[in-house]
């Protein structure tokens, strides 16, 4: 036998050596064994669900599991981790609670190198100053009202407001600014000033006459006359109006793709297809950007033709590939154009999540998190609408399901909820900080903290 086989023989000998030992049982479990490091937001008798670094929730089986509510921790699980399941298959292997390390002055588990993160840490030295009444109420971004906002916004310390058409009907510009500067000098921490000026049907501040000569357009009529020239212009106009009035906060632009003029959203939203919405999504982010007013893309993970929330509860029965071809690509568009926020609907989206309205529902935020990548805040519809208000307990769900900014017309039930649900070992206070800490780092993005110590 040649010199050559021999050493043929040999080395394939070798390699089939090697892969039995690899592929042992007994060392099976070493192939299958990852780490995972993350935060406990919530357990009972059955389950653990934990939110990792990156932002991601998942929930696990509990077996012989002592953790708390808050404890950062070093997983050990053998299997492969799937966001979109509501409990996963992947066994936990062993666990350990660990001091979390610090970079630059700021958790590590906080440090996700998002959009906002130039600004982490003078948003982590002013979250140290503040008490954990002043943190939960960064969370609610709550309906204005003129008979009570000066003493509940000292009571709670709002995260900020959302005004409506009847909070500007016939003031004229100086006493809106008038309006919005008085909250601004009571506040401890500069508020969230919002509107819905999507334009058409949603206006309002341009449909008093004494604010703007007549209404903004909208989208659709605005794309129809003009094309994305139109709409940039429109855009620009609209932010240049709204921070002149002490405004810095638009909920728009509705980026949901609808072509069907029987569709509820249908009005209120483009009417093109996928990648006109798409470039609709970039066009108005990438125009509104350094004009002082952040925009907010809305409803993810896209409305469809699924009737009014407001009114009651919605299903949306597409399936998950429908959604993703079809509904998420001007989500990802607006992101990548660098939008600073996004809304969630109160739909129940069954393929994703057939037992929660979306803004509920952690696999649909693991979907903005993990798949489009999302670094921003994510922030419920009202949490008062029709869709949600028979649901025990919405602003905790809310904030399990990973939640920034809650929008409540109720404000003090979401307030004592979220306090209440801390006292009892629901919700931790560390879980209430990490969410205050992004509320902050957006607020000195935008620049409204600038002269702050």
């Amino acid at each position: 036998m040649s010199k050559k086989i021999v050493l043929g023989i040999l080395g394939i000998a070798i390699i089939i050596i090697f892969l039995i030992i690899v592929f042992s049982p007994k060392n099976k479990s070493k192939i299958d064994t990852r780490n995972l490091e993350a935060t406990v937001l919530s357990v009972d008798n059955n389950y653990i669900t934990l939110q990792s670094n990156d932002n991601i929730i998942y929930t696990f089986e509990k077996e012989d599991i002592t953790l708390e509510v808050g404890d950062s921790i070093v997983l050990e699980y053998m299997g492969l981790l799937d966001k979109s399941k509501d409990v996963q298959d992947a066994k936990i292997i062993s666990y350990q609670v660990v001091d979390v390390k610090s970079k630059n002055n700021i958790p590590a588990d906080y440090d996700d190198n998002g959009i906002f993160s130039t600004y982490y840490v003078m948003a982590y030295d002013k979250l140290k100053e503040l008490s954990l009444d002043e943190k939960i109420g960064q969370l609610l971004l709550v309906r204005y009202d003129a008979n009570t906002a000066l003493t509940d916004l000292n009571t709670y310390n709002f995260g900020g407001f959302v005004f409506f058409a009847k909070d500007f009907k016939d003031k004229t510009k100086d006493q809106v600014i008038n309006m919005i500067t008085t909250l601004q000098n009571n506040s401890k921490i500069p508020l969230l000033t919002a509107v819905d000026e999507e334009g058409g049907d949603v206006v309002r501040v341009s449909s008093n006459t004494n604010l703007r000569s007549f209404p903004f357009k909208s989208p659709k009529t605005l794309y129809d006359d003009g094309k994305f020239d139109l709409i940039k212009s429109d855009t620009i106009e609209k932010s240049n109006l709204l921070k002149s009035l002490g405004l810095n906060l638009n909920l728009a632009p509705v980026v949901d793709v609808t072509t069907n003029p029987d569709d509820y959203m249908y009005k209120r939203a483009l009417g093109e297809n996928t990648a006109t919405t798409s470039e609709y999504a970039k066009t108005v982010i990438e125009a509104s950007k350094n004009s002082g007013v952040s925009y907010t893309l809305k409803h993810f993970p896209g409305y469809g033709n699924n009737k009014d929330t407001h009114e009651g509860v919605s299903s949306d029965t597409r399936s998950l590939e429908d959604i993703k071809t079809n509904d998420l690509p001007p989500f990802e568009a607006g992101i990548n154009a660098g939008a600073e926020a996004v809304l969630v609907s109160h739909n129940i989206v069954t393929s994703i999540d057939p037992d929660n309205p979306a803004s509920l529902s952690k696999n649909i935020h693991n979907l903005l998190r993990d798949d489009l990548k999302f670094t921003g805040i994510i922030m419920t519809d009202d949490i008062a609408m029709g869709a949600v208000t028979s649901i025990e307990n919405t602003t905790l769900k809310a904030i399990q399901a990973g939640n920034d900014l809650i929008i409540t017309t109720d404000y003090v039930k979401s307030f004592n909820e979220i306090k209440t649900s801390i006292e009892n070992g629901t919700l931790s206070e560390e879980q209430i900080n990490k969410l205050a800490f992004r509320v902050l780092s957006w607020k000195y993005y935008k620049g409204l903290m600038v002269n702050l110590k």
